[in-house]
């Protein structure tokens, strides 16, 4: 009888072992190992914590410096002291899998905890790394670096790998936070956290887990966590509010830069100097004069083609520009010089310049110009066509059945309506790259999202940091926007927008889902970085929701899961934002190209092809650290691209190798296309998406349930998509045997069910 309740107990005991169960692809979804029965113990003095399980002891916390202790309490499964001097209580309790650990400011302005070590990570920084300790290169990167958590990290949690298994944090205040790294002599980091005085939460913490030391058990825990709060939105769901989500199924992401009314290709340029009379030239310098530097060698270039029997490309670019320019202006129409203008022009003019909208006034300007050119251009209804309709007749023909088009800015579309339409009748989403981050007091038109029809905001509605000064925008100028004061513009843009007769089905916001958030010190509107991202969700949730548009924003990460149905960033981040050798030493070989470009062609940025340096190419790019932690949760809830800094084709010698990533991880590649691009890589990218497209359309419907490492050198990994479908990629010089199936060298095989197809990666 006593050995019958004996061997009753311990099974018992060993059901309570395992809380969930192990990876198993065949179940449909992601699974794992979350253990409930670990021990701890805790040194108050030093804050260093134990865990204990199956007779291993770790070490879940680095000791700090002995310090003061009072108020110690201890029960059965918890203790909590004080810290007198560092004005902080701490409470340290055991539930049913996990540690729940709680700090609470007493009057302390910031607290460091904890400090943690081991063998490695496994960090949700972008879409995942495995970070070994000793790893040269790594501690070269993160040495003395200092990260914002809900910034750099897409996933409130971090994970130390020990001998026998993981202590996983899961950190229950997102905000204030950063995390210190040091690397001597291997890496470990310290997460601290800031108690705003505007902010009356006055407590951190962390849920700790122990679970098994491998990234599908650590992110099927940060799963059921998610699950548990009731924030996981599946894109079926998404799909539910609005059907337009399921478009994304399948859609590699492209970026179309048709930013111009008239390309070199649509005019006669043996027959323009013709049609450019004194007076006319000279109405163009008075408006080409607020353009600058590009308004003057414009002006040069008009000059210049009449002492000549030919027109040289870089003058056609100059005289395009210029052209371009004055096609947006509102002083273009002159009466004196518009004589002979088509009725849809005189139509326009009779309800007064002022009172058109932008793409009413683009029409015009563009009807204006037609009735000086005459026949040194095509009827205006042509304009452009290379860049964008046709562009699209192409892409359709070429077996591009699904897409999403995303626009610099929404000024293209108003260039040419028909064209939005057009990707719309196609069956594509189509978007507008839109931003409500920075804020400038001296207005561009080149910057549109950085102008706002309310002129109180600069001075009203911007971000003061602690120490009394204005946060400055992007790349230092302008202010940062306060989020909570900034709705009423959103509505305000949007309105105006889609009242412009463009059919827009998606829309893309900059930095709202990139965990840049912001305490506001001004004294009218003190707002703290936990109302910050609330308001950020809310004006992209006003943009979904009101306008029926399918959102995607920059990075993605967790807290806007809910909100977004894509994002741009998780996949490829913007690589080392402070080298200068990559963004301002231009005779670098490692230059990424500025911003700027002529006559509306694809600005270098984003077309120039560079190399990485090596330790950014480990850090970034090697497969061998990658994770596919966010994919492991998100697979079927968000879809993540690349920065679009950083699309598919933008790193030298890298294409093959983000192809294969791309197939493995079910990420849709990102492409910047004009006509000039298309023409040259059409074949590599059809080629690709011929098998990418039908694998990511069945593979984001369902959960990805399991990854492996299948090498030693860690170069031949497996990724696992509901029940049956699965993707090797050999990213090694060497062909691997799976399951007596050859996986050729640089290939990846997709298996479904008993369908098997190969793709080989192109040599670069």
């Amino acid at each position: 009888m006593k050995r019958t309740v004996i061997l009753l107990i311990v099974f018992a005991l060993m059901l309570q072992v395992v809380v969930g169960c192990e990876s198993n692809a065949a179940t449909g979804q992601v699974q794992t190992k979350q253990h409930a029965d670990f021990t701890f113990d805790v040194k108050p003095e030093t804050f260093e914590v134990f865990i204990e399980r199956d007779g291993v002891k770790e070490s879940a916390s680095e000791p700090m410096p002995a310090r003061k202790v009072t108020n110690v309490q201890k029960g059965e499964q918890e203790i909590a002291w004080s810290y007198p001097d560092d004005k902080l209580d701490v409470l340290i309790r055991k539930n049913d899998d996990h540690l729940q650990i709680t700090l609470t400011s007493t009057g302390a302005e910031s607290f460091s905890w904890p400090t943690v070590k081991g063998s490695s990570y496994t960090l949700p920084l972008g879409e995942g790394k495995w970070i070994p300790a000793d790893d040269s290169k790594w501690q070269s990167f993160l040495k003395e670096e200092s990260l914002s958590f809900a910034e750099s990290f897409s996933m409130r949690f971090f994970a130390v790998n020990k001998s026998k298994y993981a202590l996983m944090y899961v950190v229950d205040n997102l905000f204030n936070n950063t995390v210190d790294f040091a690397v001597d002599p291997t890496i470990r980091f310290t997460f601290s956290h800031e108690f705003p005085t505007i902010n009356p939460d006055k407590t951190y913490g962390f849920r700790l887990y122990v679970t098994d030391n491998d990234p599908v058990s650590i992110a099927g825990v940060y799963k059921a966590y998610i699950k548990e709060q009731g924030e996981l939105l599946t894109l079926a769901e998404k799909a539910k509010a609005n059907p337009n989500v399921e478009k994304l199924y399948g859609a590699p992401h492209f970026y179309l830069w048709n930013k111009s009314f008239l390309s070199v290709h649509d005019v006669k340029w043996n027959g323009l100097k013709t049609k450019l009379n004194e007076s006319f030239i000279g109405w163009l310098e008075q408006i080409l004069a607020g353009n600058g530097e590009d308004g003057k060698e414009s002006i040069q270039q008009f000059r210049e083609i009449h002492k000549q029997d030919y027109v040289a490309d870089y003058q056609k670019k100059a005289i395009i520009n210029g052209l371009n320019y004055v096609l947006r202006s509102r002083e273009f129409y002159n009466p004196k010089l518009f004589t002979n203008v088509d009725g849809k022009a005189k139509e326009l003019i009779g309800k007064g310049i002022d009172s058109l909208t932008e793409s009413q006034l683009y029409d015009l300007n563009k009807r204006l110009l037609k009735s000086v050119l005459k026949d040194v251009v095509p009827p205006v209804e042509e304009w452009g066509n290379a860049d964008s309709t046709e562009l699209l007749k192409e892409m359709k023909a070429a077996g591009i059945d699904q897409a999403w088009i995303g626009l610099p800015d929404w000024t293209a579309a108003y260039m040419k309506p028909e064209f939005i339409q057009q990707a719309n009748d196609t069956g594509y989403l189509i978007a507008s790259y839109d931003s409500y981050h920075s804020i400038h007091k001296e207005e561009n038109p080149e910057w549109n999202t950085a102008i706002f029809k309310d002129k109180s905001l600069y001075e009203n509605a911007t971000i003061t940091k602690k120490n009394g000064e204005k946060k400055a925008g992007f790349l230092q100028q302008g202010r940062l926007l306060n989020p909570t004061l900034s709705l009423p513009s959103v509505k305000q843009r949007m309105d105006e927008i889609m009242s412009n007769d463009v059919a827009f089905n998606s829309w893309f916001i900059d930095v709202d889902a990139a965990g840049d958030f912001n305490d506001d010190y001004t004294p009218e509107h003190t707002t703290t970085e936990a109302q910050d991202m609330q308001a950020k969700l809310k004006r992209m949730d006003y943009i979904r929701d009101e306008k029926n548009l399918v959102i995607g924003s920059e990075t993605g990460n967790d807290f806007a899961s809910q909100s977004i149905a894509f994002a741009h960033g998780i996949e490829t981040p913007v690589i080392k934002w402070a080298d200068p050798d990559m963004r301002k030493n231009k005779q670098s070989p490692y230059y990424v190209g500025g911003y700027w470009s002529p006559a509306g062609e694809i600005p270098e940025r984003y077309t120039k092809q560079v190399p990485l340096k090596e330790e950014y190419r480990h850090v970034y790019i090697d497969p061998a650290y990658s994770l596919p932690l966010y994919k492991l949760v998100y697979n079927n809830s968000v879809i993540t691209s690349h920065h679009w800094e950083w699309g598919s084709l933008k790193i030298k010698g890298e294409v093959g190798t983000r192809m294969l990533k791309e197939l493995l991880y079910n990420v849709p590649p990102l492409y910047h296309l004009d006509k000039k691009m298309w023409d040259a890589k059409q074949a590599l990218i059809t080629n690709y998406l011929k098998v990418w497209s039908p694998f990511h359309e069945k593979a984001v419907q369902q959960e990805m349930t399991d990854y492996r490492v299948l090498s030693e050198e860690r170069l031949v990994q497996k990724s696992v998509y509901g029940d049956d479908l699965q993707v090797i990629a050999n990213f090694s010089e060497k062909d691997f045997t799976y399951e007596d199936q050859v996986v050729k060298a640089r290939s990846a095989l997709i298996i479904d069910g008993n369908d098997r197809k190969a793709f080989l990666a192109p040599a670069q």
